[in-house]
């Protein structure tokens, strides 16, 4: 099968005028690693919560999206309770360097004894007196940005755009959103592995036009005439209105969709991360590719306003995860077809796919 070249990647903007990424971004492995370090390195991502940091005097290693970027990430707490997050790699000669959580005063190579402190700073080395122009700020480990939303915390290996650019849309529409109150409830997690692209899998989720025809549950909830889309630098926003005398937000004077009968937010940030915002609290899904047919999807829950929480809505959004999965699944074995190529969006319905092509577009082409 021949594969495809970035240059044939470009989407036009005039989304009435536009013709979707073509079938081969879907099958392409050269496309698939490029993706890796052009897309995923350089975004920002969700590696936990707030509460898992260390305590003081303690570092914890981890990996950054173990199983596609594998990047060796370290967070530690000094003994002032300042937090930080560098990299697990030792600067001498790239041996890593914390293999099990736990409390440390400082970091100390076991291969050659090159010694640093929770904030990364080197401290000594053995048998380097004689080295010119050392020790210098390379010596340190690199440090990478911590912020956080509430209780999720996120990073970057060196993305172009700030983190407050990156979650702007939300910070912005739901300025009213108390946040920090979002509990955890690891209980209500599911993992899903789905044999398809991970960009097709990100089709299917920013688009509202096939819920009619896929989720008959969720339409009934969902009013189909009033659902919306906006578009964002680095994001989206589904509008989701409720059908009468179905559960939606109680909205403070202050937002702007006050006097809406809302039933969700969907927000999708580039290019994996979606908070769905419900009356009842927060479903995280984080989209991880796995393979040029295989993705993994993890849903987290936090729970906001728990009288408004019934498990039963985590089973309706586990049967529409198994309805997305069906067609998605469906349509990566369609774009292997030989007859088919590129297909045309729906001006009114696919503006945030568009967007979406738009902005892997841009990042393959740099």
């Amino acid at each position: 099968m021949i594969d495809m070249k970035v240059e044939d990647l470009k989407i036009e903007r005039d989304i009435t005028k536009a013709q979707t990424l073509p079938a081969s971004f879907y099958r392409s492995q050269a496309i698939f690693d490029r993706c890796k370090e052009a897309i995923f390195a350089k975004s920002w991502h969700c590696i936990g919560l707030v509460s898992d940091l260390p305590g003081p005097g303690a570092a914890q290693p981890f990996s950054l999206m173990q199983g596609y970027l594998d990047e060796p990430l370290l967070l530690t707490t000094d003994e002032d309770g300042n937090s930080g997050c560098y990299s697990n790699v030792c600067t001498h000669r790239g041996n890593l360097l914390v293999m099990e959580g736990g409390p440390c005063k400082q970091i100390r190579c076991r291969y050659h004894g090159r010694r640093f402190d929770l904030k990364g700073k080197m401290l000594s080395m053995p048998e380097f007196k004689e080295a010119q122009n050392f020790p210098s700020k390379a010596d340190d480990l690199p440090e990478l940005p911590l912020k956080n939303l509430g209780n999720l915390l996120f990073t970057s290996l060196g993305s172009d755009y700030s983190f407050e650019q990156w979650l702007k849309p939300v910070f912005e529409r739901l300025s009213w959103m108390p946040f920090e109150e979002f509990v955890h409830a690891p209980d209500f997690g599911q993992t899903y592995d789905i044999n398809a692209n991970w960009a097709l899998y990100l089709d299917n989720y920013l688009e509202g036009f096939h819920i009619p025809f896929v989720h008959p549950g969720l339409n009934e909830v969902l009013s189909f005439p009033d659902y919306k889309y906006e578009c964002y630098d680095y994001a989206s926003l589904q509008l989701g209105v409720a059908n009468e005398g179905e559960a939606c937000f109680d909205l403070p004077t202050s937002s702007p969709d006050y006097g809406k009968r809302v039933a969700a937010y969907y927000y999708w940030v580039f290019p994996n991360v979606m908070f769905n915002f419900y009356p009842w609290g927060l479903s995280l899904n984080i989209v991880e590719p796995v393979d040029v047919q295989k993705t993994r999807v993890r849903f987290e829950t936090f729970i906001w306003q728990e009288e408004l929480f019934d498990p039963s809505s985590i089973d309706s959004i586990h049967l529409t995860e198994m309805e997305d999965e069906a067609v998605v699944e469906s349509v990566q074995q369609g774009v292997k077809s030989r007859l088919y190529d590129r297909g045309r969006y729906s001006p009114k319905q696919e503006v945030a796919v568009h967007h979406f092509h738009r902005l892997i577009a841009d990042a393959l082409s740099k």
